[in-house]
């Protein structure tokens, strides 16, 4: 993957849950973990009506460097747009150079 191509800051995100000190009621949120460089290609989109409410989902690819620790748990943010992750796939040559993730936006943001 050439560095000129990742082109596109992101964010990755984390799931966190946190507990309110007063009622110790547990909220279920979201963390930055880093800013990164990625590629970000719009694949597909497709509308469809569910709970007779019509949505639309575009399905991404987005590419990043290699980290151990992004699984698809994790949610990219960019420009104000939040990308579920579908999977992690390592590149074919080493495995360690790039992580390419499959993910969609639009239908459940977060």
């Amino acid at each position: 993957m050439q560095a000129g191509k990742l082109n596109r800051r992101v964010m990755l995100q984390k799931p966190v849950k946190t507990q309110s000190p007063v009622t110790g009621s547990v909220t279920s949120g979201w963390a930055d973990v880093t800013e990164l460089w990625a590629s970000v290609v719009d694949l597909s989109a497709r509308d469809f009506v569910a709970a007779q409410a019509a949505q639309s989902e575009v399905t991404t690819r987005i590419t990043i460097r290699w980290r151990e620790d992004v699984t698809d748990k994790h949610r990219i943010v960019h420009r104000g747009r939040i990308y579920n992750i579908h999977g992690v796939l390592e590149d074919d040559k080493s495995g360690r150079e790039y992580l390419t993730l499959p993910c969609s936006r639009g239908v459940n943001d977060g």
